[in-house]
């Protein structure tokens, strides 16, 4: 197949794209995500890939949704912040469209995406960990990716980091994207402000010193101009993705783990804690090869070209 279209759907927007065999985004097309009905969702998605069938002629379509897709990659179980709940959508969207649909979850079409074009396009064994508001992953061993049994593997951020620790939104407590995300981020910031403000002060500036009105951006942006408090806040955030990184290792031995998401966008401000306590937490370490952890390579189109590079494998 030289041609397919990904569409990447979000909870703000939808974003879809004719994607060549290379990887390349040839065009690409965005809309909002409607509220109201999965009908009205289904619909945005059709108004997308026929605009972008006006000028390409495709062979199939796959759809990247931000929830739990069964195994079979056609039926969308559970999306939390989207309207669909047992949504048949490769039949529902291939019907309207007269194309063959697969269905993937995003954060595995964002893996799919790295391991082929990206930054882990030499191995055989590569996850990705995803470092958004949340903490999302995707694996591939072997050259394929790693589904499960029912087609929820790689829900990475709920396994328990910390007994006992912070409720998280799942339901448990102590998942690790509450101590290794965007949102644990700005969680740690808020806790410096109140307790320093004058240690924040270059973190709270665009914010009006409101500490309530921090965003992970902020951190970011001032670690990058030098603030240290920036610099300890993204290393403190970094040395508990390296230490969740060690765990992943000795479960599944990857040969490169790929940090994606915003708050990667930090760069070694965060990969290089991440690295060093990976090493130090690593079972055996002085016995075993080191995984490689690099920074993702395709940004935000990795869901875009992932879901349509899948849809040449039904």
């Amino acid at each position: 197949m030289e041609l397919t279209i990904g569409v990447d759907v979000g909870g703000t927007k939808i974003a879809a794209g004719v994607v060549d065999s290379t990887g390349k985004i040839v065009r690409q097309v965005r809309v909002a995500t409607p509220g109201g009905t999965a009908n009205a969702l289904d619909d945005s998605i059709v108004h997308a890939v026929t605009e972008l069938l006006t000028t390409h002629s495709v062979e199939a379509v796959g759809v990247a949704a931000a929830g739990f897709v069964d195994e079979k990659r056609k039926t969308v179980r559970f999306a939390p912040n989207l309207l669909w709940r047992d949504r048949p959508l490769a039949r529902l969207l291939g019907e309207r469209l007269d194309l063959p649909v697969v269905v993937e979850n995003d954060a595995n079409a964002a893996a799919w995406a790295e391991f082929q074009f990206g930054a882990g396009h030499d191995v055989n064994d590569m996850v990705l960990i995803t470092v958004g508001t949340g903490l999302g992953g995707g694996i591939v061993l072997d050259g394929r990716v790693l589904r499960g049994a029912w087609g929820i593997a790689a829900e990475m951020g709920h396994v328990r980091m910390v007994p006992g620790g912070l409720p998280c939104g799942c339901g448990q407590h102590g998942c690790w994207e509450q101590y290794a995300s965007g949102r644990a981020l700005v969680r740690m910031a808020r806790e410096l402000a109140l307790s320093d403000q004058s240690a924040a002060a270059a973190i709270l500036k665009p914010a009006g010193g409101d500490a309530d009105g921090l965003e992970g951006w902020m951190v970011t942006a001032a670690a990058m101009a030098g603030d240290p408090a920036g610099v300890e806040l993204l290393a403190e955030l970094g040395r508990w993705l390296g230490e969740g990184i060690a765990d992943v290792a000795d479960v599944l031995d990857p040969a490169v783990v790929v940090i994606g998401g915003g708050v990667a966008e930090a760069g070694d401000l965060l990969l290089d804690p991440a690295r060093a306590a990976f090493a130090r937490c690593l079972s055996g370490g002085e016995y075993r090869p080191h995984l490689a952890i690099e920074g993702a390579a395709l940004g935000n189109d990795a869901g875009i070209i992932g879901a349509a590079d899948l849809a040449r494998h039904p």
